[in-house]
């Protein structure tokens, strides 16, 4: 296996690609202001995805699934490689959202969850889904999250209607938003704990109509909210991060009277590593020679 790694220009954001003949594979670290306060793995669950997502640079490049080691292999490596002592973060992170939808690999993901659990007792374990339907992996989420309390549960929605929701993540079997409302309620009333909505916010998704029908569908005592940038999958494209960050502002001054808990994600090293999730164009190439009838 070939491991490489590119650090961002603000120096608090590296990308991992592990590579061989037949699959690549990428994860994002970041540190928020010393790796002791906060860090933040995003590892992959594929190479490639079959989801499609539009904004995505994986785009409907589907490898295969990796298995559990090489899940858990992505933490291990960056952590002895960056020399991080997990047992002295104050909050540690490992999220299953750079490449693949973590319900679709179902068996290696429950699999190297408990074993990252045992390896970091600590660690908040992050699944982040489009919200597939298939309603076995829904239970087992459920039965896993009840069994460790550190799994959290994140719903990547982008948009408050379905239809465009569609044109954005084109995948037909996932749940409509209604029905991730409904199941994320369920997994509330299970943990306690509450689930998250990732918001990529655009100028056509972010007017008072958006946020209106946000908070009709989701809860906001129960659902919380993380907005987010568009980020670019071209490398040869401008990110304009300070308009986007502007625009994400702006829609929060609308959701904030209706009650939401709100975070703001700017992903570090987006504009020279494509440090941002869903921002893949450093392994398109390869991806394309993996795939090339996609």
């Amino acid at each position: 296996m070939e491991i490489r790694s590119l650090r961002g220009k603000n120096k608090d954001v590296w990308k991992f690609i592990f590579s061989d003949k037949n699959s690549i594979v990428e994860a994002v670290l970041y540190r928020y202001s010393s790796f002791t306060r906060r860090t933040v793995i995003c590892c992959s669950v594929m190479s490639g995805c079959p989801v499609g997502c539009t904004f995505c640079g994986t785009g409907k490049r589907f490898i295969r699934n990796l298995t559990a080691e090489e899940i858990v292999f992505q933490t291990t490596y960056i952590l002895k490689k960056m020399k991080i002592s997990a047992n002295k973060i104050d909050k540690f992170q490992i999220m299953f959202m750079s490449m693949g939808e973590p319900t679709l690999n179902w068996d290696n993901v429950e699999a190297a969850i408990r074993k990252l659990n045992k390896l970091y007792p600590d660690a908040q374990l992050l699944i982040s889904t489009i919200g597939t339907d298939k309603k076995d992996v829904l239970g087992k989420i459920i039965r896993l999250s009840e069994e460790i309390p550190t799994v959290g549960l994140q719903f990547s929605i982008h948009e408050s209607d379905d239809k465009k929701r569609s044109r954005l993540i084109p995948y037909k079997d996932k749940l409509t938003l209604r029905g991730i409302a409904e199941y994320g309620e369920i997994w509330h009333r299970a943990t306690r704990r509450f689930p998250y909505l990732n918001y990529i916010v655009t100028p056509g998704n972010s007017g008072s109509r958006s946020a209106e029908s946000l908070a009709a569908i989701f809860n906001p005592r129960i659902f919380k909210l993380t907005l987010s940038v568009f980020c670019e999958t071209d490398k040869t494209k401008k990110s304009k991060t300070g308009q986007k960050l502007s625009l994400i502002k702006k829609f929060h001054k609308l959701l904030l009277p209706l009650g939401f808990d709100i975070r703001i994600f700017n992903p570090a090293g987006q504009d020279d590593i494509g440090g941002g999730c869903g921002q893949l164009w450093f392994v398109q190439n390869q991806l394309r020679k993996l795939s090339p009838n996609l």
